[in-house]
């Protein structure tokens, strides 16, 4: 199984018709991602890849469900659509976006628990749920993707989103494949930590241990050594400015890992 998204996943892209989201789109629907619209306010009428393009996120939820948003738009823009798109209803919401205020992020991360929603990000490269479908622009092209990332029991969360893409291809390499690969966002205030998402995974049946990437400063990686922690195994690596490696670290309240099946990828 995984968490989060999966194959029948209905998702937009807010700012469909930029540079980088053009990109994205070709590669969730190269990777199978199911992408029902777009939206660039003035552009209704347009389509990207065959996605068709639309005004506002309304005129995409009042005719069809809709599970999750990308949203790619400026900075300055970034707090209006994401208010957009939980008013709407939209209830998991990854933001690709750097650079936005923090006092902006807030908001968005305040309304998003008042309307039950959640946000990824900002500032990430999204999700990933292999041989599913992905949100952002995890793992890059399809090709790559799929030669990064098998399906299998490990659940990946990482602040930064290229070490989410070398954990998974590591593991793959080792025959280890993933239920799903979260790149939480690098910035100060994100939507959601990795004690927040660590009951997601603990909820899925088939996901039997986790790999953490995290990051110095900041309290995240303390929350998890609380009552959140798995009960099943953890490891984690922290990346030490000025060293010459990533420095392995795990709680003292880690189990040895139990043998876990190998993908067949």
């Amino acid at each position: 199984m995984s968490i989060l998204i999966h194959k029948d996943t209905a998702v937009i892209i807010q700012g469909i018709t930029g540079r980088e989201a053009v990109n994205l789109t070709r590669e969730g629907l190269d990777y199978g991602t199911r992408i029902v619209g777009g939206v660039t306010p003035g552009r209704a009428g347009r389509d990207v890849y065959g996605v068709p393009v639309h005004d506002c996120v309304r005129d995409i939820t009042a005719k069809q469900q809709v599970d999750g948003s990308i949203v790619t738009v400026p900075p300055r823009f970034t707090r209006d659509a994401v208010f957009e798109a939980i008013e709407a209803g939209v209830k998991l919401i990854v933001i690709v976006t750097e650079r936005i205020p923090r006092g902006e992020v807030a908001q968005m991360v305040e309304l998003a628990r008042l309307r039950g929603a959640r946000i990824i990000g900002p500032n990430c490269l999204g999700i990933l749920s292999p041989d599913e479908a992905k949100m952002g622009g995890l793992g890059g092209p399809a090709v790559n993707v799929r030669r990064a990332f098998k399906k299998g029991p490990i659940g990946v969360m990482s602040r930064s989103g290229g070490m989410t893409t070398e954990i998974a291809n590591t593991l793959s390499a080792a025959g280890l494949g993933q239920s799903t690969a979260v790149s939480i966002g690098g910035d100060a205030i994100i939507g959601s930590t990795y004690a927040e998402l660590m009951p997601l995974f603990e909820a899925d049946r088939e996901t039997r241990a986790i790999v953490i990437y995290s990051e110095p400063g900041g309290r995240m990686e303390a929350e998890l050594a609380f009552p959140s922690s798995p009960s099943w195994p953890a490891a984690s690596w922290t990346r030490c400015p000025g060293c010459a490696s990533v420095t392995p670290a795990r709680s003292s309240r880690a189990r040895p890992i139990p043998p876990l099946t190998r993908s067949s990828g």
